[in-house]
């Protein structure tokens, strides 16, 4: 037999708060009578949770509102966006970038840091002197929460960062002094997730609770959201696809090493190698803003007699043996080219792509381009710390 259970007062009035609070922070300042039309409470109830919320710091009142109104104009509520501060982290082998933002997710400063090799031995103590140096730039003393989005695998039982390759010992070094910062929470997530939390969320999967992002940079991979949730896996393995063995790359992925999986057919070495073949340029270092030249060159250089339509033509072709593969199995029914190249090939290399993965696999799947930009993974890691704010200072479950 199934008890019926009713909120408890302070439940109730938990759940208005929450409600009100993401109301402002979606919509921006809103009168009392605004927060009773959307959300259906009655004028006490509205009144009890303004006052409430204003004796907690995280609203205040920030001017009136009289158009259409007789007699005295109407308070306008908005959040205190500097009730908290938090800090994003894109983590990379060349250096870092970061910003720093407010409860709301807006940014207040930023700063790009190099890192040269395998950095010095206090290369990790200079990227969190910078970060607090940024934030007291803008009068921040205290980071509530700092996201850091990093490659390789995030052990989800234990927040451990794992490489699948030879990531620099300064990557783990900055997590162990940002988790000294008194007060402060951490959180760690492998990049390519972030920025497919940044396509749900604010890019090109807004409308999809069911998608793949497939990241096309330096190296592949992808994140899955399934039923609106972002997916892990077992070990923080779910989309690390440079490990998929596939036809064409002359050899097989092993445990230490994805040279032979789907890396050596749509990484940017590859890439490149590709370029050249066509009689494109490609620089020799066959990094990510050489690749991504090389098909902003071959878009301009379509046409009957071009190499950019050939060229787009193979690249596409290798992505959507990638692509089949996944779809196959998860059936997102959406793929976003995201990373450095999905973002350069735009809508025409999504085009083609989604037209050679139609040849591939009998599923239905659109293929869009990643519109989250080339701060997808910085973007994620706000919305992530954001989240995590809020449920700590809005009480969200």
């Amino acid at each position: 037999m199934t008890t019926a259970r009713t909120a408890t007062p302070s439940t109730a009035r938990a759940i208005n708060d929450r409600l009100a609070l993401n109301l402002l922070l979606e919509q921006g300042p809103l009168t009392a009578t605004e927060l009773r039309d959307l959300t259906g409470l009655s004028r006490p109830t509205v009144a009890d949770l303004l006052d409430r919320l204003q004796r907690t710091g995280l609203v205040a009142v920030v001017g009136e509102r009289g158009e259409q109104r007789r007699g005295p104009n109407a308070r306008l509520y908005a959040l205190v966006a500097s009730r908290a501060h938090l800090a994003a982290f894109d983590v990379r082998s060349g250096g870092v970038s970061l910003v720093v933002a407010d409860l709301a997710g807006r940014t207040l400063a930023s700063a790009e840091v190099p890192v040269h090799g395998d950095g010095t031995p206090d290369t990790a103590q200079h990227l969190v002197r910078t970060l607090l140096d940024t934030a007291r730039g803008v009068g921040v003393e205290r980071l509530h929460t700092v996201a850091v989005g990093a490659p390789g695998l995030v052990d989800p039982a234990t927040g451990r960062l794992n490489s699948t390759g030879k990531l620099p010992a300064w990557h783990a070094e900055l997590l162990a002094e940002l988790r000294g910062l008194p007060g402060t929470e951490v959180i760690l997530e492998n990049e390519v997730n972030l920025a497919g939390r940044a396509e749900y969320r604010i890019g090109a999967a807004r409308d999809r609770d069911t998608f793949v992002l497939l990241w096309l940079g330096h190296g592949v991979g992808a994140a899955v959201v399934l039923d609106g949730r972002l997916r892990r896996g077992f070990s923080g393995g779910t989309g690390e696809i440079g490990f998929l063995p596939v036809p064409g790359t002359g050899g097989l992925p092993s445990a230490t090493g994805c040279d032979g999986g789907f890396h050596s057919l749509a990484g940017s070495a590859a890439v490149c190698e590709l370029a050249r073949a066509h009689g494109l340029p490609a620089g020799a270092a066959g990094d990510a803003p050489a690749a991504e030249a090389a098909v902003r060159a071959a878009l301009d250089s379509l046409g009957p007699d071009g190499p950019g339509g050939p060229f787009l033509d193979e690249l596409a072709a290798r992505i959507a043996v990638g692509a089949a593969s996944i779809c196959v199995v998860l059936d997102p029914g959406c793929v976003v080219l995201g990373g450095e190249l999905g973002r350069a090939g735009g809508a025409e290399l999504a085009g083609r792509v989604e037209r050679r993965l139609a040849e591939l696999s009998p599923l239905r799947t659109e293929v869009r381009p990643g519109t989250a930009g080339g701060g997808a993974v910085l973007a994620g890691a706000v919305l992530t710390a954001g989240d995590a704010v809020r449920r700590d200072l809005f009480g969200e479950p």
